[in-house]
């Protein structure tokens, strides 16, 4: 045996052939192995909720209010699901909502890309303090100015019409103007300056180099947007007051009755409700991370 096998076979904590696995690897499984269950039990916890709200959906009266209760129902049913549809008039509710979103997402993807554009990449005096105080207002909460906003719309003779819900959002957000100048800063300045140079308008630079190359931050941007305009149930209940301009986030109270709450239709139609906003996510899910990731490093 060569003097090295000697020194290596006498040093503690080494593998031989055939002898027992490294005690620093048996410790790194172990860490990684109490991490993945940590991870697993808290994602279950999360998850609970959710998968209540499934078999809910699914459930009889009977088994809705079983003692002891039970996860998963004796017989599966589908009536919660029409009866949920019908217990509202959930085209004209849905209608809303879409219009909605779609005006929201819009008015937010023309605004705040082009006030963070303002921001990050063109150097004009007060641009400091003009940032400042847009970082400012995300710290002023939202029901500090519920009252004063809706005197002016109640002004405006706007109370009662979507007009309230669609035009702040062509205004641009503090969140995501911020979200989208992080970004812009780390896209190169020699970009804008060639763009420039071979005799190219602000404006052309920006819609041609500049927003290419911001699809993950927009998609982003895009995502919060519709979940957050989709799941909203506040704003609508200030500013809505005819049953023509409801959302299905209002439309969820009819379940809810003098005498009691139908679960099984409220759980059906809560299940409605959350797959389109399942499905955008699912669907933009690697522009969302790459964008969370690469606004987050800057």
């Amino acid at each position: 045996m060569a003097a090295s096998d000697v020194l290596r076979a006498g040093r503690p904590g080494t593998a031989t052939s055939g002898g027992p696995a490294p005690r620093p690897r048996r410790q790194y499984l172990g860490r990684r192995l109490t991490h993945h269950l940590i991870l697993i039990i808290i994602s279950l916890a999360f998850l609970a909720p959710f998968l209540v709200m499934i078999t809910t959906a699914f459930k009889t009266s009977g088994d809705i209010f079983r003692v002891p209760p039970r996860l998963l129902p004796d017989r599966w049913v589908l009536g919660n699901f029409s009866e949920a549809v019908h217990a509202m008039p959930f085209l004209r509710y849905l209608a809303n909502t879409v219009l909605l979103v779609v005006l929201n997402v819009a008015g937010t993807l023309i605004s705040c890309p082009l006030v963070a554009y303002g921001l990050a990449k063109l150097h004009w005096r007060g641009r400091s303090p003009v940032f400042g105080t847009v970082l400012a207002t995300m710290m002023l909460p939202a029901q500090v100015t519920f009252i004063p906003l809706y005197l002016l719309w109640d002004r405006l003779g706007a109370v009662g019409t979507l007009w309230p819900l669609i035009i702040p959002a062509f205004f641009g957000s503090p969140f995501y103007i911020f979200l989208l100048r992080q970004f812009f800063t780390g896209i190169p300045d020699s970009l804008r300056e060639a763009g420039l140079i071979d005799g190219a308008s602000e404006l052309r630079v920006y819609l041609q180099l500049i927003l290419p190359q911001a699809k993950a931050a927009i998609a982003t941007v895009a995502v919060f947007q519709f979940v957050a305009t989709w799941t909203d149930f506040l704003l609508p209940l200030i500013y809505l007051n005819s049953q023509e301009n409801y959302t299905l986030s209002i439309g969820l109270y009819n379940f809810f009755g003098e005498h009691g709450v139908a679960w099984g239709p409220l759980m059906a139609a809560c299940m409605i409700f959350t797959i389109p906003a399942l499905v955008i996510f699912m669907v933009a899910q690697r522009y969302f991370i790459q964008g969370i990731s690469v606004t987050g490093m800057k």
